[in-house]
């Protein structure tokens, strides 16, 4: 999205501060300007200069569509749960970074396992740009909930580790590049 948008909400809506990760909410006729709208969620600025996200799931306070994330192969085995489960983790964003975790280098690993009544466990490592993120758990609870509502998914456990820090060079080229770092 390359033009600011202002809008004021038209019902109450839960957010969430950036950076620190707060849980909140605004309320109807609150005028915000989205900053960001990419993946499933929106970055917006409140008119007090506040930096908040917004949750798809009220995409209609802001007067846009509910956005539903689409798998891209129905097949259950193994190595079609994974290749939905990378797909599905770079409609997660860092609300603050317009480049999807995957690109940006946060997910480490991507484990699939067979799980003994159904179906498959997932086990996601992935990091943050900086130790303490406030967003941590918030980007920790988004890619569990798009996995969890993949199909084939039994169980999805996401760990945050430290180690190896982040670094700029685990970006990806293209993220580099959208970032003008290249």
């Amino acid at each position: 999205m390359s033009e600011r948008e202002s809008i004021q909400l038209t019902r109450d809506v839960n957010i969430v501060t950036i950076p620190d990760g707060n849980h909140g909410t605004l309320s109807k006729g609150h005028e915000v300007t989205i900053h960001q709208a990419l993946g499933a969620n929106y970055t917006v600025v409140t008119e007090h200069g506040h930096m908040v996200r917004i949750s798809s799931s009220d995409a209609d306070a802001l007067g846009k569509e509910v956005g539903h994330l689409q798998t891209l192969v129905e097949e259950t085995d193994a190595e079609s749960v994974e290749k939905n489960c990378w797909e599905v983790m770079k409609t997660v964003y860092d609300p603050e970074i317009p480049v999807n975790i995957v690109d940006l280098g946060l997910v480490y690993q991507c484990n699939i396992s067979e799980n003994v009544n159904a179906g498959h466990d997932v086990h996601i490592q992935m990091t943050l740009t900086a130790p303490g993120c406030g967003m941590g758990p918030v980007l920790q609870g988004d890619v569990e909930q798009a996995i969890r509502n993949l199909p084939g998914v039994a169980s999805v456990n996401v760990a945050i580790v430290l180690d190896p820090p982040w670094s700029r060079e685990m970006m990806s080229e293209v993220a580099q590049v959208q970032l003008g770092l290249f």
